[in-house]
């Protein structure tokens, strides 16, 4: 007589503790390999390591793993953690809050929650719902994409804790200060009709059991849809940022978008807002654009811009919104984002 047996589970959801330790290793091992690697690959190839095909192969061949690496090992943590901030916990954790703190409230936690520009309008549709109000739901918006888990650690892995830590307190202002201006004006009147009329739902949520296999599930779960989706954008934007690293010279890039050209951080703003990528696409230009003399300020606005203020955004938020209430979301962020570069242009 046979006898029907569940499958058994893969061995890291068997074996999790261990599993997470090996992990780590490993992947710390390959990481600091990296660099070395990418010298010797390019010493086999017949180039000339200090011609510019040299240098920008050597930008791609290090650049390309290591910023696929970062982004699969955040994206698997952060999975893990998202699993305690699913969107009904969130707009659980939002409504009902007063302005200010919740904005603040709101902004922390668009770091840490999976959403991103495409999940706009579901979400901004959910948080109307349960009450949240109109600013804070815009702090929230804000936050998620500009100021999320990616951008910081692929921050932190290029350029240090310096200008991470920079770029997550100049996230979290803009967002901030941007949802506190738009729920003073009292917008709610340019909310589509059909979505002002939505009728009000509960926001509280109910806890869940997650075990530590389960998150580990949810971790690699993340990796697939995330990385699975991005990894495009990561290898084109590295190939611009090798062609900017190894062909553009420096003279050339300080003189369009260094600290005298004042018109840098508005030309930035403009060029970033039809691009259409995400932080892990755009760091890798950042990096190779500082690298050639382009000025901090102007750099980050760029970034803020791609991130924050897409074209595509515009377009899927006009389902819910009326264009006075995106024209104003619009020109709030690019004025946070605009004087942001020009301070730390004149700062730094």
């Amino acid at each position: 007589m046979n006898t029907l047996t569940a499958p058994s589970k893969p061995w890291p959801l068997r074996q999790p503790v261990v599993f997470l330790v090996l992990a780590a290793v490993v992947w710390l091992a390959i990481y600091k390999a990296l660099d070395p690697a990418s010298e010797a690959l390019v010493a086999a190839l017949p180039v000339d390591r200090d011609s510019h095909l040299g240098g920008a192969l050597q930008f791609f061949l290090y650049d390309a793993p290591k910023v696929l690496m970062l982004l699969t090992g955040v994206v698997f943590v952060m999975g893990m953690v998202n699993s305690y901030f699913t969107p009904e916990r969130t707009r659980a954790l939002l409504a009902g809050r007063t302005e200010g703190v919740a904005n603040v409230m709101a902004a922390s936690l668009g770091i840490v929650t999976p959403f991103c520009s495409c999940s706009a309008v579901p979400l901004f549709i959910g948080f109307v719902q349960a009450g949240v109000p109109l600013g804070v739901t815009f702090s929230f918006l804000i936050a998620a994409p500009m100021v999320n888990e990616v951008a910081l650690t692929l921050l932190f892995g290029m350029f240090g804790w310096k200008v991470a830590a920079l770029y997550l307190g100049l996230g979290l202002t803009v967002a901030i200060v941007s949802g506190w201006i738009i729920g003073r004006l009292k917008m709610e009147r340019y909310l589509e009709d059909w979505v002002r009329d939505m009728p009000k739902v509960s926001a509280a949520v109910e806890e869940g059991g997650l075990t530590l296999s389960d998150r580990i599930e949810a971790g690699f779960k993340s990796v697939r849809d995330i990385v699975g989706k991005v990894w495009p954008y990561i290898l084109a934007g590295i190939g611009i940022g090798a062609v900017i690293h190894g062909y553009v010279p420096e003279d050339f890039m300080a003189s369009i978008m260094g600290k005298q050209a004042w018109w840098a951080v508005p030309l930035a703003v403009l060029v970033g807002v039809p691009m259409y990528t995400n932080a892990a696409g755009v760091i890798p230009i950042v990096q190779a654009l500082l690298a050639k003399g382009a000025a901090l300020g102007t750099v980050l606005a760029f970034m803020m811009s791609v991130i924050a203020l897409s074209l595509p955004e515009m377009i899927i938020l006009r389902k819910v919104l009326k264009l006075r209430l995106i024209a104003t979301f619009a020109g709030i962020v690019a004025a946070g984002i605009l004087l942001v570069g020009f301070v730390f242009n004149a700062v730094l």
